[in-house]
């Protein structure tokens, strides 16, 4: 593997980009050309668990529709020509069938998710992005629309861009709205988020479109037709928790979120309601910031955190988060030690798991997913654990609930093609700047 940089954002800022304050993305610092030298996912991971393959993109039934089947392992030539071959077909719409524009799809995803392929797709993209998004727009079936949307964010991830947004954002809403299948509505919320994320929007797209999943969560899913559709709900969650990772300040919009996320804790959806936690968790860290050089710090401020223990740093709180919290508090507590006969023993054990996380973070937000408190040889308190392991023998440590909600994201998209991205693709490496450890 390349030499990572050394160097972890700690928040995906945001600042002004020419007159309409666009929010910054990884597009906006990616290399010219290509480098050459289940996930950590909310229902739990072992400490040093390896990234899976398998981890799906959105739901099983999505999976189902673009099960893969092809061989990762093609030559270079192979799978440039295969590419190749794909993109001319998907340009070539007035001779394809329902069918071949399925199959199409279903490789051009693949190739586009196994390999980073920025220098094949970038002198196309004038003449495949109309195609993907007429099958966007009008696709004959179910599947047809859901492929095209993963396409379209594959796309995107692999050539970014400061202007698409404004041109893809509509009919991927539209498709939110109006699709007559779950999935595809599904398959659209993520790709709205990824489209919002790496096409150039602003600020102020960007919280609309929080914004648009806020109200699908808080409507249970009936403000897009899905009333009751747990899985729309999940989604919503999660890309709503992405974008948020791209915000510096939440502190306007965390009293709404807050009080819709409290209450989705009370699902009957353990998915539901592992999603809101995550939610909540995040909110709680994005509320404390790095204090300033110019800043007065008092060790005895109980607003005041060093950070992870080790004094190194203080972290300041900002804002408070919710009012409520001894309610909120006990509610996490609930939830960590869930012990309901509906509960499956996988749920149950997930619920566990990101339940004690979240209790932690609320109870001091510069903690991080799988935070332990028990002390190392030096004194201090060892930290994240989860450790993800990457090619050539190294691990990348997910010590901030933020890191974790773009690493999900991230897998959700690429599934087993996240580490060759993470290793080729700079735009993914800038999303997830992650020191990767050597032992």
């Amino acid at each position: 593997m390349r030499d990572l940089r050394k160097q972890a954002l700690e928040s995906g800022k945001t600042v002004s980009r020419k007159a309409r304050s666009k929010v910054t993305t990884p597009s906006t610092s990616r290399a010219n050309s290509r480098v050459t030298s289940r996930n950590a996912s909310r229902n739990g991971s072992d400490d040093e668990g390896e990234l899976s393959d398998t981890t799906q993109w959105s739901t099983n039934s999505i999976d189902e529709l673009i099960a893969d089947a092809a061989d990762n392992d093609l030559p270079q030539e192979a799978w440039i020509a295969d590419l190749g071959d794909r993109i001319n077909e998907i340009c070539d719409r007035k001779r394809s069938s329902v069918q071949g524009r399925e199959e199409t799809l279903q490789a051009f995803n693949l190739d586009l998710t196994r390999h980073y392929a920025q220098d094949e797709v970038k002198p196309k993209m004038d003449e495949l992005l109309p195609m993907v998004l007429k099958s966007v727009k009008s696709g004959q079936t179910e599947r047809e629309t859901v492929l095209a949307l993963k396409a379209l964010a594959l796309l995107l991830v692999t050539e970014p861009s400061e202007t698409l947004y404004d041109a893809v954002s509509g009919p991927i809403k539209a498709t939110a709205m109006d699709a007559s299948h779950p999935m595809a509505k599904q398959a659209a919320i993520h790709a709205l988020s990824i489209a919002t994320f790496y096409g150039g929007a602003t600020v102020e797209e960007t919280e609309a479109v929080m914004d648009f999943f806020l109200e699908i969560v808080s409507s249970d899913g009936s403000s897009i037709d899905e009333a009751d559709n747990a899985q729309v709900v999940v989604t919503a969650l999660e890309e709503w928790s992405f974008l948020a990772t791209q915000l510096d300040d939440l502190e306007e919009s965390t009293e709404v979120a807050m009080e819709t996320f409290v209450d989705q804790l009370d699902s009957s959806d353990a998915g539901v309601q592992i999603a809101a936690g995550e939610a909540i968790a995040l909110l709680f860290e994005k509320s404390y910031t790095e204090a300033e050089s110019d800043e007065e710090v008092d060790e005895s401020d109980e607003n005041q955190i060093g950070a992870n223990g080790h004094g190194d740093e203080v972290m300041i709180k900002r804002y408070t988060v919710y009012r409520q919290q001894h309610q909120l508090q006990q509610r996490l507590e609930e939830l960590a030690k869930a012990s309901s006969k509906r509960l499956s023993k996988k749920d149950k054990k997930a619920l566990h798991l990101t339940f004690t996380d979240i209790l932690h973070t609320v109870e001091k937000p510069t903690r991080g997913p799988r935070y332990s408190t028990a002390l190392d040889e030096d004194g201090y308190e060892r930290g994240s654990r989860m450790k993800i392991a990457v090619h050539g023998g190294g691990k990348m440590t997910v010590d901030k609930w933020w890191k974790l909600h773009r690493l999900n994201a991230l897998k959700r998209l690429l599934q087993g093609g996240f580490l060759v991205h993470y290793e080729f693709n700079q735009v993914v490496f800038d999303s997830l700047p992650v020191v990767v450890e050597h032992d």
